[in-house]
């Protein structure tokens, strides 16, 4: 990965997307990128559409807007498909990653990637839809290693959560894509 790359997550509030963009960002910094996540947020409460953003650059990033004109966008709320539009402002050549057993009819003739982040994470009894998906985000972009993903989303998650749920569900969606 070279240059400015930029992502542009949608999910509904409390499913995780700000804390998998940061920790993107993190496994990314830890790598020797520079990077920025940060959310934007509609009215503050859970369920309600969010997006998040990240970027990495091979330099010092100085750009502190929203992305309009993100490389690839991830869908964890494959239902945000038909309410927001996902697909506005996608660079030519972007690719959309999608929390779907398939693509969504709203999203033809984009390069969409199914990721079956929510049958995936039901199977193992977690709701970690969204390390999932981020160990698909970082497969798709092709850095960081998978391990730097798993040791920064760790890191982050600390004690809050099984660590080796957490590990697995990275390399889940990771493999989805490998």
């Amino acid at each position: 990965m070279n240059g400015l790359t930029e992502i542009r997550w949608h999910a509904r509030a409390g499913q995780g997307a700000k804390t998998a963009s940061q920790i993107l960002a993190l496994a990314l910094l830890r790598s020797g990128r520079f990077v920025q996540a940060f959310p934007e947020y509609g009215p503050e409460r859970r369920g309600a559409p969010l997006r998040a953003y990240t970027r990495s650059s091979s330099r010092p990033i100085r750009r502190h807007d929203a992305i309009e004109h993100p490389d690839t966008v991830v869908v964890l709320e494959p239902s945000l498909v038909d309410e927001a539009s996902v697909t506005e402002g996608l660079t030519e050549g972007g690719r959309i990653i999608v929390n779907a057993e398939e693509a969504p009819p709203a999203l033809s003739g984009a390069d969409v990637v199914c990721i079956p982040a929510s049958r995936l994470a039901g199977k193992r009894g977690s709701g970690f839809v969204n390390m999932t998906m981020l160990g698909a985000v970082g497969a798709a972009l092709g850095e960081p290693p998978l391990e730097a993903i798993q040791d920064a989303a760790a890191s982050v998650l600390g004690k809050k959560v099984d660590e080796t749920a957490v590990r697995d569900a990275v390399e889940e969606g990771y493999r989805c894509l490998r």
